[in-house]
């Protein structure tokens, strides 16, 4: 190592160090480091840069200094705005700042300067530093590809240890702290040592960063890729029109964090809306899936309203609404008040059996007003096939949900008012049994867990208020009728259609036929006339409609009355205004001059048992009379119809012949042989009512029922044809006023029979004075209001003594 003291001016550098052979330019605005420059440039142009400990210091002195610097050759000075200078220099060796000679105008340093040298090393440890270096060069230039491409080939040109040192201190870029200990390396070794040391600490900071930048360049190019994709995907989607799908997911799974449901509910659904995502493109399984998804969703799994338990409330709603059905207000009412001293309890699953229009419909809107639940009707009339309770599968091409599955989505809770409406009219086919399905789904020990096959999921069915209607009982299959509680909803007497008609039906078809109170009027003779003469019902849907009828008919007519009236006036006009074709203003101007018009004094129609005629034509229904006067073989029986009870005048005729029973009329398989059975009990009593004994193999014996194009059947008009049968064989008179109804057993014993209250509805409205009944129907008898048997005697037989004992003139 060769040393030289000398002294130099010295420039102070902040935050940077110039290493041997570098050309660099820097900026100087310091006094004291300009005053250097310019003293250098002119002497020999050379200084001493040394860099400053901290850049901080603004007067440096010694203790603030690197004690190793380099000396520069000044190449160029520029003068800057702002009194700065820019110099540019180029590093020529290095020197050690012994003392500074002076600190004012400039900084003089006492320096030492160093050359290294290459001592005790032969060609081949030369060659191995070369190679060396070279390679953790090479692995540089690897990791940091940003280096110009220049600066490689002139290192790698390298083929002098000295020389490659000194490129790679210069062009690689350092901290500070790692050129100042190049500088101040004692030798050319220490240098070279040095240097691969920063050089392989340099390759591992840079794979470090590399793998962290490749780490966040990796989430952010699945974040890139991910957005890129799913623009991609909704243009594609666009071209195909399917721009829905994506949007859709979203809104899926937003609905699904806002679901109340059982999180393995919610594992499914979640389920299957990924399969719904991988399948989006498919638009068969899409829009299968796409179904399925939102059948899920809209489910209300666990959601539930708060039933309404005011008793007093709930009677006030029934009373209101409906006129009778005593039996199914109380009902309600109980289970109302076990419902609320229990806070729980099972929901009751009632059947409302009674004829068409008596109120079984409306009564379960009714009742879920009362109790502030959700009303679904579900119309079971006609349905055949097993798949519309349980639902479809979903491998099948247009697959729906059952009906009761549909009905909880509509009602939105998983506790409404659910009406199975005409119960009795579900039939079977090839396709499955409908009432078999209805089982589970009726039963309140099974339907906690109700599988519908295209949900798939249990659905709890345990809190569903189920109410079912019928016409009748006798098409229930006995399983689904044992899981109900019956309650009969009878056909109304004529007083109860007055109060129904006048309270409820009268006002809601003037206000339907957009009539006021104040138009119309319809006086109570002339609804009981309406009852009477134009309708034949057990309920009062034909009242409803012929009520309706006169308020059509009366909007008219009130509209051609105001028509007429503004003729009227446009005549006044047209006169008023020498116009041949006044306008409405003109007429308005008219009215008001006047004083006239048609709201100021407004029209009103009355309609009374006189006019009646005039707005529903002539009657009818005539009240089937009964006869006048006792005749042999002709009895009056009374049936059950599914539109209320009726009379029938059964005659028995005997003419000579070979012993035939010669039925007509329309009878059913059950009425023949009722009167089998009644023809073998007379012909037991032949002795007792001294009947020859060859009158039945000579004589044919013909029983004809009136209105024969009308199917009759059942056991109940066994007692009335074996009576019209016995008067016709006797010649006994038999009383015009007594009707009678029981079903005969071959001793003669009679039998109840149904539909008592609409048998004697009938008799009273034919007239009739003394009705027989079975004796087993007395308990029914005693349940009938007293308006239905006033005026009639009515008599409970036992056997057919009873029967012709008071038949029998």
């Amino acid at each position: 190592m060769s040393e030289c003291t000398r002294q130099l001016p010295v420039v102070a550098l902040r935050n940077m160090a110039v290493m041997p052979g570098m050309l660099i330019h820097f900026d100087v605005n310091r006094k004291v480091s300009i005053e250097a420059i310019e003293t250098a440039m002119l002497s020999n142009q050379q200084v001493l840069l040394v860099s400053q400990i901290d850049a901080e210091t603004e007067n440096p002195t010694l203790e603030d200094l690197y004690r190793v610097g380099t000396i520069a050759e000044i190449k160029q000075m520029i003068k800057l705005p702002g009194n700065v200078i820019r110099v540019l220099v180029t590093g020529l060796e290095r020197a050690t700042l012994d003392t500074l000679v002076s600190e004012q105008p400039y900084l003089r340093a006492q320096l030492t300067s160093k050359e290294a040298e290459l001592l005790n090393i032969t060609e081949a440890e030369e060659e191995a530093m070369v190679r060396a270096l070279r390679d953790l060069f090479e692995v540089y230039i690897t990791e940091n590809n940003k280096l110009n491409k220049d600066i490689i080939r002139q290192v790698e040109a390298s083929r002098e240890i000295e020389k490659m040192v000194e490129q790679l201190s210069i062009h690689i870029p350092m901290t500070l702290e790692d050129k100042q200990l190049l500088l101040a390396a004692s030798d050319l070794m220490e240098q070279y040592e040095r240097l691969c040391v920063i050089l392989a600490d340099e390759i591992e900071v840079m794979r470090i960063k590399k793998e962290l930048q490749n780490k966040v360049k990796d989430k952010v190019d699945k974040n890139q890729k991910d957005y890129i994709m799913r623009e991609q995907l909704k243009v594609i989607k666009e071209e195909l029109g399917e721009t829905s799908s994506v949007s859709d997911i979203m809104q899926y799974l937003e609905q699904l964090e806002t679901l109340v449901a059982s999180d393995e509910v919610k594992e499914k659904i979640k389920k299957e809306i990924e399969r719904f995502q991988n399948v989006a493109g498919s638009n068969s399984e899409s829009a299968v899936a796409r179904g399925y998804v939102e059948t899920l969703l809209n489910l209300p799994w666990d959601k539930v309203s708060e039933d309404f338990m005011d008793l007093a409330y709930a009677k006030e709603v029934l009373e209101t609404e409906h006129y009778g059905l005593k039996k199914v207000k109380e009902r309600v009412l109980d289970f109302l008040a076990v419902r609320q001293l229990t806070q729980k309890g099972d929901s009751p699953i009632i059947c409302l059996v009674g004829p068409p229009g008596t109120g079984k419909t409306s009564i379960a809107r009714s009742i879920a007003k009362a109790l502030h639940k959700e009303y679904v009707r579900i119309s079971l009339g006609g349905v055949r096939d097993e798949a519309e309770i349980r639902g479809h599968r979903r491998t099948y091409v247009g697959a729906l949900p059952g009906r009761i599955i549909t009905g909880l989505k509509q009602a939105k809770v998983k506790n409404p008012l659910m009406l199975l409406d005409e119960i009795d009219k579900m039939s079977s086919d090839y396709k499955g049994d409908t009432a078999s399905a209805m089982l589970e789904v009726l039963d309140s020990e099974q339907n906690c867990n109700f599988v519908d096959h295209y949900v798939e999921i249990p659905v709890d069915l345990s809190e569903v208020m189920f109410l079912a209607t019928a016409n009748t009982t006798q098409t229930i299959p006995k399983p689904l009728l044992d899981r109900m509680e019956i309650i009969e909803v009878s056909s109304y007497t004529e007083n109860e259609k007055f109060h129904i008609a006048k309270n409820h039906l009268l006002n809601k078809q003037i206000e339907k036929n957009g009539l006021k109170k104040s138009q119309l009027s319809i006086s109570e003779k002339a609804l009981r006339k309406i009852i009477s003469d134009y309708t034949r019902e057990a309920g009062v849907r034909s009242l409803e409609r012929k009520i309706s009828e006169v308020c059509r008919k009366s909007a008219r007519e009130l509209l051609e009355q105001d028509s007429k009236q503004y003729q009227e006036l446009k005549k006044s006009a047209k006169k008023k205004s020498n116009n041949e074709n006044p306008s409405h203003s003109e007429v308005a101007a008219t009215f008001e001059a006047e004083e006239i018009s048609v709201t100021t004094k407004p029209s009103k129609i009355k309609v009374s048992e006189k006019n009646i005629i005039t707005y529903l034509g002539k009657p009818k229904y005539r009240n089937e009379i009964a006869s006048q006067k006792d005749e042999v073989g002709i009895v009056c029986g009374l049936a059950w119809t599914s539109v209320g009870g009726t009379t029938l005048q059964i005659e028995v005729n005997s003419l000579p012949g070979k012993g035939a029973l010669i039925l007509t009329g329309q009878m059913g398989d059950v009425m023949k042989e009722s009167a089998q059975l009644g023809i073998s009990y007379i012909r037991s009593l032949s002795k007792e009512y001294k009947i020859s004994e060859d009158y039945f193999q000579n004589n044919d014996i013909h029983i004809h029922i009136p209105e024969g194009a009308t199917p009759k059947d059942g056991p109940s008009a066994g007692i009335t044809m074996a009576t019209a049968m016995l008067s016709t064989i006797t010649g006994k008179k038999i009383h015009a006023k007594v009707a009678m109804t029981g079903e005969i057993t071959l001793r003669g014993r009679v039998l109840p029979i149904g539909g008592l209250k609409e048998k004697l509805l009938a008799a009273k409205n034919a007239g009739i004075k003394k009705v027989l009944i079975p004796e087993k129907n007395r308990p029914d008898l005693e349940e009938l209001e007293q308006e239905i048997t006033e005026g009639m005697e009515v008599i409970c037989v036992a056997s057919m003594d009873e029967v012709l004992k008071h038949a029998l003139v």
